[in-house]
């Protein structure tokens, strides 16, 4: 098992987000995917990364998909994440009521002003454009640019859609995948329900084994958005993130 880069977004936190920062390095978590920082605070951000030993390993960003001007407006983004040395922006995109044409031309524009950063925009597993394999595929190919990629989050799969396997959805678009969140789910559509790695449906060994044998291995970043209804204090949150990495170690995942 080759060694795989684990991440984890400071939002798995939830209200104690800034717990993040000390606690993921005490359990062997040092990327991270947080949001991106505006220009004035780039360095303060770096420091807190530094002091605590960490690095970004992705950034949440945000695409203006309905600019004429959308690569230029992308600009401070991916010099922020440049100044971080993170190489995928995490980004999730609605056509909304967008000719798909222009839409895909949009996100083209993006992708080749990232390609000049050596940066790939991961577009999440949300409706419209990345609902499941099959829509997924439409607009990889409607885009065609490499610095577009499927960011694959094996919870939103089955959250979205109905009478589907996240691995052999995922079998489908691996070839298109830039970027993973790993998110555990009871399986069913339309709930909330994304707890603890271990506790859920999601077959991570072999999504690990399926990447690795395609020459991916990482980031793959941990997404715990939890249960509807729970109030978990910072010590159980801090728990449950620590239960989660444990238990892809356990099974063998080479993180």
């Amino acid at each position: 098992m080759p060694d795989n880069l684990l991440a984890c977004r400071t939002a798995s936190y939830g209200k104690y987000s800034e717990s993040a920062f000390e606690h993921l390095p005490t359990i062997g978590v040092n990327h991270v995917e947080i949001p991106t920082p505006a220009p004035d605070q780039i360095e303060q951000v770096k420091a807190r990364l530094a002091q605590h030993g960490l690095s970004a390993s992705s950034l949440q960003a945000t695409i203006e998909i309905e600019s004429d001007e959308v690569a230029d407006l992308l600009v401070p983004t991916l010099e922020a994440a440049t100044a971080l040395n993170a190489k995928i922006l995490f980004v999730s995109v609605k056509a909304g009521e967008m000719d798909k044409q222009i839409v895909y031309e949009h996100l083209r524009r993006a992708g080749e002003k990232a390609a000049e950063y050596g940066i790939t925009i991961g577009m999440e597993t949300h409706p419209d454009l990345i609902t499941n394999a099959d829509v997924a595929i439409e607009t990889m190919k409607g885009v065609d640019h490499p610095n577009v990629r499927v960011n694959y989050d094996t919870a939103n799969i089955h959250y979205y859609n109905q009478n589907v396997d996240h691995v052999e959805e995922m079998k489908k678009v691996i070839n298109y995948i830039g970027s993973m969140h790993l998110k555990d789910t009871d399986g069913r559509y339309k709930t909330w329900c994304f707890p603890t790695f271990g506790e859920g449906i999601v077959d991570f060994k072999t999504v690990f084994d399926l990447l690795n044998d395609r020459g991916y291995n990482g980031p793959f970043t941990m997404e715990i958005e939890g249960v509807e209804g729970e109030n978990l204090d910072e010590a159980q949150t801090c728990q449950r993130v620590a239960d989660s990495v444990a238990y892809l170690r356990r099974i063998g995942c080479g993180v």
